[in-house]
Order: structure tokens, then C-alpha cells, then sequence
């Protein structure tokens, strides 16, 4: 069975050995002692929250490809991993580029970027976490090996959800990391019967902590309310011979497991290496479906991208640079060439998407491309006269958003100035008492820290129908809309026009058809 082969200074271990006389007596007080940690040190930092806002949004029964899409978007490192992975030679089946969160969630799917977005996250809160002790980073880097054997070696069976089990196989070891960080010193001990005992690890971990660490694993995702089928697939699978294709579960525990012993092997990197692996494909590659050199390969191929792999993992000084960072710089110096990507997004799936989902990659390039603290779409209501807002990006819109309506009916006021006339307004300064006037109570009631705005109307059959909206807050440096950027701003709402337009004739060819 394997051994553990961790090399410890003396002064650690010595101070671990008065923890065998104070054994777990059963499960619960291991879990129990475990959560105590987690609470006092806090929970993987930025972890379980974006985990509760990626699970809510693969949930969700409403707009989940644009609330995946926000949810992305509401974290900026986040929102490059997934358009840098989307555009990877791993997704070159679907052709061309990728330039918005959007696209790669209806070329794609909600459920691969929502795995996709997991495992980036799970990589950014274990690396939050990397500088704390060697041996967390060493079980980091390990679960990160194991993440990108996985997406190889399921990207052979076609058939299967790469990125489902490049989270499963990443989370296989959540035991292990949990342990290693929070419960350190108990850590230590079930090394040290490993290496002074020779005991088996599994045979360690027993009893020093009173169960595996798969079951650990399992407890803790079932306690952050990961997917049943993630749950289910943190426990080791052992080689067996198959009569019929494994079930989906059972399909994603083996590659998991092949996936984190392959990991394993790979970290400690000596003579006995490639022997090693060689076995594990053996063991499992019948299992996956899949030739045994197909699984050598896909992990040649890991060894010979991983340094590209490993840009994954953010620098300490990239952290805290973002979590010190306002959630809007304000406008970018490439605004014209966003927007260019944006329109090209756009105007590549125009046929083939709906008019909503055209939508919301027009608001993301107007959002992205201008930097700004919010973009809405608001959208007319025929039936109660109304204008609004359906669709939301940026800090703290959501919370407003249920506040966003306002009349059709003519007002003299910058809204249905724009609207009337089917032009695009900039208003540089809104808070200038000179101007005040100009503005509804609602914008001022719900918007009192913007400075500027801008309303891009969009009329069908020369009807107005609704606009896009975007703002710059006061404590971001003032900046103007130029020439360029309006032509290119024209060119985005006739894409989304021409999008509602064979959208309304849809809609009048089955009205005529159900006659």
C-alpha cells in the first residue's frame, strides 16, 4: 500500500506527538474540532460565497445564462480565466473567438462555465490560503495537477461534461486540504505515523482522526451544498473490471480518483514515476471508456502545458491588489476596442440566439467596454405603459432593480428627451444644479452618487421600445464619450434591433399560424 514519504523537520513532528493521547473518539468530534477552526480562522477565503452565487445561478429556473453571465462578471479575475479557458484549445470545436461572458455561456453551456467558474474559484481561494504552510501549498498545487489531468483526459470521452470533472477531480482531495490547513497539527501526526510508524496512510488518518479523508470531504460539500453529484464523487474508487459502461457518479468518482493518484505520483516526480503511471492507466482506463493510451497521453500532454496551466494560480500581490480595488476603474484605455469584440460577438451569433440573450452580450460590451458602475436594459411594457429594467450589471444594481420603472406617457425630462428623439444622450455632468431639473425622481432617488449616464435608445418600426443605461459613479475619474465610440454604440443597438425585429415577426407568424 502506499506509504507517506513527507519529509518533516524534527521540532514539528515533536510537537505533534502529544496528540496521539488525545485521539478522536468518534467522527463527530473530528468534524466538530474542524468547523471550531473554520470559524475561528474563517472559511477558504472568498470560497464558499462565490460558490453559494455560481450554485444559485446553475439553479436557477429564470435567465440563468445571464445570471451566470453577472455572476462571472461581478469578479474580474474570474471574468478573464473563463473568456482565456473559453478560447483555449480545449473549446476550438465550437469555433471562433470568444469575447464576452455571454457568448461563452450560450456557446457553452450554464452548466460547463458554472463548473468551469467553480473549479477557477475553488483555484483562487486554495491560493489565497498557498503562503500559509508548505504543506497546504503542496496539497494545492496537487488538486490543481489533478484538476488538469482530468480536463484532458475527459476531454478524450466526448461524451462527458469536461469541466463537471475537472471540479470533481480538484475537490477530490477537499478532505486532505481541509485538514492540512485547518487541522495542521493533527496533520502532522498522521505524517509522522506514516513515516516513523510505516504505517499505510489510510491506516494513519483512521487513527489519528477516526475516518477517511474522503468522507471528510464529502461532509464538508454536503455542508457548503455542492451538486449531489459532486458530493458522490469525492470517494475513492478502486480498479475494477466493468461488464457495461459505468453510470455517470460512478464514471466521475473513477476519473477523480484515477486524476488525483496520477496528481500524486507526478508531485513527488522520481525514478519510479512514469512506471507508476503507467499502472494507474492500466488500472483505470477501461473503467473510463477509454484506450490506455489515450490516458498516457492526455497526461503527457498535462506535463507539457503545465506551465501555461499553472498561471492559474494568482500571485499573493494580484490578490490583495484585487480585493483592495473599487469594483470599477472607471473608463479603459482599449474602450473602442471592447466594443469592437463585442459587436463581433454579436454580430457572429445574431441568426442564431434569441433577441434576450443578443441583449445581454450588448449590455456586457457596454458595460466592460466603457467601464462603467452599472449598465440596464430597460425594456417597454405595452400592457402597463412602462418602461422596465429587465437586465443588470455592476455593484449593488440588482438591489435597485425591482425600483426601476417609470411611465411612458411623455415627461419633460433627459428619458423621454432621448426616447422621442432616437438619439443617444450623454449627460456629463447629472449633478450640476443647472441640470437637476432635467431629472425624474426615480433616477435621482435610486442613482445619487452617478455623475454621468448615458440612455441609448432602441426603437422598433420607429416606436420607441426601450434603452440601455450606463453610469459612472463620482469617485471615478470623469471621462466623455467620443466620436468613435458613439459610432460604434450605433452599431451595437442596430444588431440588437435586428435581433428584436425577427424576434416580433416570430411572434406575429404564430399569432397568424394559431388562427
Amino acid at each position: 500500500m502506499r506509504q507517506c514519504h513527507n519529509s518533516l523537520p524534527w521540532r514539528f513532528i515533536k510537537g505533534c506527538m502529544t496528540i496521539s493521547d488525545t485521539l478522536f473518539t468518534s467522527p463527530k468530534q473530528a468534524m466538530d474540532l474542524l468547523w471550531a477552526r473554520v470559524r475561528q480562522r474563517g472559511d477558504l477565503p472568498g470560497f464558499s460565497s462565490a460558490v453559494r452565487a455560481i450554485l444559485g445561478a446553475m439553479r436557477g429556473e429564470d435567465d440563468r445564462e445571464f445570471s451566470m453571465t453577472k455572476t462571472v462578471l461581478s469578479d474580474p479575475a474570474l471574468t478573464q480565466k473563463v473568456l482565456r479557458l473559453a478560447n483555449s484549445p480545449m473549446y476550438a470545436v465550437f469555433g471562433g473567438q470568444i469575447n464576452t461572458v455571454s457568448k461563452a455561456v450560450i456557446v457553452l453551456g450554464t452548466e460547463a462555465i458554472g463548473h468551469l467558474a467553480l473549479g477557477l474559484k475553488l483555484i483562487d481561494g486554495l491560493s489565497d490560503v498557498s503562503d500559509e504552510s508548505e504543506n497546504t501549498r503542496a496539497q494545492m498545487e496537487k488538486a490543481l495537477l489533478a484538476g488538469q489531468i482530468a480536463r484532458y483526459v475527459a476531454s478524450s470521452a466526448s461524451t462527458r461534461d469536461a469541466e463537471e470533472a475537472v471540479v470533481c477531480s480538484m475537490l477530490h482531495s477537499l478532505g486532505r486540504m481541509m485538514v492540512a490547513f485547518y487541522l495542521a497539527d493533527y496533520w502532522l501526526a498522521i505524517q509522522t505515523r506514516c513515516a516513523g510508524d510505516g504505517l499505510a496512510e489510510a491506516d494513519a488518518v483512521r487513527a489519528v482522526l477516526g475516518m477517511q479523508l474522503d468522507e471528510i470531504g464529502r461532509l464538508i460539500a454536503q455542508h457548503w451544498g455542492l451538486p449531489a453529484s459532486l458530493v458522490n464523487s469525492l470517494q475513492d474508487m478502486l480498479p475494477q473490471e466493468v461488464s457495461e459502461p459505468l453510470d455517470h457518479a460512478d464514471w466521475l468518482a473513477a476519473v477523480s480518483t484515477m486524476a488525483t493518484s496520477c496528481a500524486n505520483v507526478l508531485h513527488h516526480n522520481n525514478s519510479s514515476t512514469m512506471e507508476a503511471i503507467s499502472i494507474i492507466a492500466n488500472d483505470y482506463a477501461e473503467m473510463l471508456g477509454l484506450e490506455v493510451s489515450q490516458v498516457l497521453t492526455a497526461i503527457d500532454a498535462v506535463q507539457a502545458n503545465t506551465q501555461e496551466e499553472a498561471a492559474l494560480i494568482r500571485p499573493a500581490r494580484e490578490i490583495d491588489m484585487r480585493k483592495n480595488a473599487p469594483a470599477s476603474v472607471g473608463k479603459p484605455d482599449d474602450t473602442l476596442n471592447i466594443l469592437a469584440n463585442g459587436i463581433h460577438d454579436m454580430r457572429e451569433a445574431l441568426q442564431r440566439i434569441s433577441a434576450a440573450q443578443l441583449m445581454s452580450m450588448a449590455l456586457e460590451t457596454v458595460y466592460k467596454g466603457f467601464g462603467f458602475s452599472r449598465a440596464i436594459a430597460f425594456l417597454r411594457n405595452q400592457e402597463t405603459a412602462k418602461y422596465v429594467a429587465h437586465m443588470c450589471f455592476g455593484e449593488g444594481a440588482q438591489d435597485i432593480l425591482p425600483h426601476l420603472a417609470f411611465g411612458d406617457a411623455y415627461q419633460p425630462d433627459v428619458f423621454h428627451a432621448a426616447l422621442a428623439n432616437d438619439k443617444m444622450i450623454f449627460v456629463e455632468n447629472a449633478q450640476d444644479q443647472k441640470f437637476i431639473n432635467k431629472l425624474p425622481r426615480w433616477w435621482k432617488e435610486q442613482f445619487p452618487t452617478s455623475r454621468s449616464f448615458i440612455v441609448l435608445p432602441l426603437s422598433l418600426n420607429q416606436q420607441p421600445m426601450g434603452f440601455i443605461y450606463g453610469d459612472w459613479d463620482q469617485h471615478l475619474f470623469p471621462s466623455k464619450i467620443e466620436a468613435a465610440e458613439i459610432l460604434s454604440l450605433n452599431e451595437l443597438r442596430a444588431l440588437v434591433m435586428q435581433a428584436y425585429e425577427r424576434w416580433q415577426h416570430a411572434c406575429n407568424g404564430a399569432k397568424v399560424k394559431g388562427r
